[in-house]
């Protein structure tokens, strides 16, 4: 049998399950209430297109005591939906939103699990410029150069492979950025430089977004670190 392409693209098709969607980019698990708000919805509504959501196999539950909280299925759900995020905003539809109005998150946001937005693209660049990474056949990689620099940040990449592997998750990926138009880094070193940015007090994730917030100290930090032109 072949894939049922028509039976995802009507999941998504919905206008309140793309606002759904879209709201769990951030990589955050959110409650069936927090999703009804973001999706405009009642909770009835809301819990309806949920059960849509997990039977189609594009979000997951996580129970927690009593309460139970949703997720992207998979970094591939989160790949999709940023590939529809940026056919949407070429397209010709007048309605389009050419990236978020918010120049909160066009600076820096959370694809999913790793790093997007202006600085996202800056980061993926300046490692290109120093020879950290390389694009062959649209495959990404971490040269020998890469891997050296990274160690000397506290990267074990040995043990990030392993957790690569059991994840079936390639270590380093490109993801067109739907906002500027290029690439940013996605896959597992993508996801250890967030969570180091993170752990590290640079910034912080907004309560109510997918905004990542910055401090003055901490984008300095963080631009001379991996070598950005912005300091």
């Amino acid at each position: 049998m072949e894939p049922n392409i028509a039976f995802i693209a009507a999941l998504i098709g919905d206008t309140a399950r793309s606002r759904i969607l879209v709201a769990l980019l951030g990589g955050q698990a959110l409650t069936a209430t927090e999703l009804a708000v973001e999706a405009d919805v009642t909770a009835q509504t809301a819990s309806s297109h949920l059960s849509k959501l997990v039977e189609g196999e594009l979000l997951r539950v996580r129970k927690q005591g009593r309460h139970k909280y949703f997720q992207l299925q998979s970094p591939q759900v989160a790949e999709l939906l940023e590939s529809l995020l940026n056919i949407s905003a070429g397209s010709l539809n007048p309605k389009s939103v050419h990236g978020p109005a918010d120049p909160g998150l066009r600076r820096a946001r959370v694809c999913y699990d790793h790093l997007a937005g202006e600085l996202g693209v800056a980061l993926y660049d300046a490692l290109g410029a120093q020879q950290l990474l390389t694009r062959e056949q649209d495959e990404t990689r971490l040269t020998a150069e890469g891997r050296a620099f990274f160690a000397a940040l506290g990267l074990d990449l040995e043990e990030l492979k392993g957790r690569q592997d059991r994840r079936r998750r390639p270590l380093c990926k490109s993801c067109l950025d739907w906002s500027e138009r290029r690439s940013h880094l996605a896959g597992a070193l993508g996801n250890w430089i967030l969570e180091d940015i993170l752990a590290k007090g640079w910034a912080e994730r907004a309560l109510d977004s997918r905004a990542m917030l910055f401090t003055a100290s901490g984008l300095q930090a963080f631009s001379k670190s991996y070598g950005l032109a912005e300091g």
